[in-house]
């Protein structure tokens, strides 16, 4: 391994730029625990263009949301002909966009919640009563290209809806607003032909917010999941198909939602998820037997076409 150089793309100026930088900087300490020579790189104050001439032999990407989740740096990557882990351009951008997996999902017969879609350029609020009625009174709201749950809120009256709707826009010139669900999250994660032992979220909170996901000490993550194997291998299968059908590769992870009636919800496909010690795709392959330097190895060696 110390002969690879690998570079970690963190920071970057998306909305997700802290959580980013704590993603790098974990898995440039594996990486050189491993033994490859590694180059933390921040996007935000340095330019793509100077990797070729530092000899990297594979790129990194730890970056989350705009610019690094969304096909940009991918495709950057691909013309300067640097070999990068996880998705490549079309898989990073559909997955990055709520809206359209949403669509391939339901062109294919995936099950995904009802929704509604809203774009800042021609939004009336006098919309909103005709939009909650189609979507059962009770919505979440989401910006269509952010992660970490950054803008979303829910949304029950006429007056909410407005407010979460002009919110979602400071972020995104469109805006997804999904038929609320009434149950318990799940995340599965990727990796390779694999999916993962999968992760039951709990929150005291009204969802899993970005606060919940960061910043709370009462979020409890459940791994084993605690399910039936029926249920795991079903929610397990469900997520490859999912992650598959918007052209994701790689590595990634799945979030979906049962409902009271206990079908599975489709919610994202995050194609560059967190990476620290304590993020949810280490929990899960730690039970799936994996350290956290033997996940970030594996990433990369698949990226190197070696795994």
């Amino acid at each position: 391994m110390s002969l690879i150089k690998v570079a970690v793309l963190y920071g970057g100026e998306s909305a997700e730029r802290e959580v980013s930088l704590r993603s790098g900087e974990a898995v440039g300490k594996a990486l050189i625990d491993l033994g490859y020579k590694v180059e933390l790189f921040d996007t935000k104050s340095r330019d793509l263009s100077e990797l070729k001439s530092m000899n990297i032999d594979c790129t990194f990407i730890a970056l989350h949301g705009r610019g690094g989740e969304d096909g940009c740096v991918q495709g950057a990557l691909e013309y300067l002909q640097i070999p990068y882990t996880g998705s490549g351009v079309l898989g990073s951008a559909l997955s990055m966009d709520k809206t359209r997996s949403k669509q391939i999902w339901r062109a294919i017969g995936l099950p995904t919640a009802n929704f509604e879609v809203g774009y800042k350029s021609d939004f009336k609020p006098q919309d909103a009563q005709q939009i909650l009625a189609k979507l059962n009174g009770k919505v979440m709201v989401k910006p269509a290209h952010e992660g970490s749950s950054i803008g979303m809120a829910k949304a029950e009256s006429v007056e909410q809806l407005v407010n979460a709707l002009e919110e979602a826009f400071g972020f995104d010139e469109q805006v997804l607003i999904e038929e609320w669900i009434n149950g318990p999250e799940y995340t599965v994660a990727v990796l390779g032909n694999d999916a993962l032992p999968v992760i039951h979220m709990e929150t005291p909170r009204e969802f899993y917010d970005y606060e919940a996901k960061y910043q709370s000490n009462s979020t409890q993550y459940h791994c084993p999941s605690h399910l039936s194997e029926v249920d795991e291998k079903s929610i397990q299968a469900l997520a490859l198909k999912a992650f598959k059908a918007t052209n994701a590769e790689g590595w990634g992870r799945v979030d979906v939602m049962r409902t009271a009636e206990g079908e599975w919800q489709l919610l994202e496909v995050n194609t560059v998820p967190g990476m620290t010690e304590t993020s949810l795709v280490p929990k899960a392959a730690k039970v799936f037997g994996l350290t956290f330097p033997q996940l970030v190895d594996k990433i990369v060696l698949m990226a190197l076409g070696e795994n």
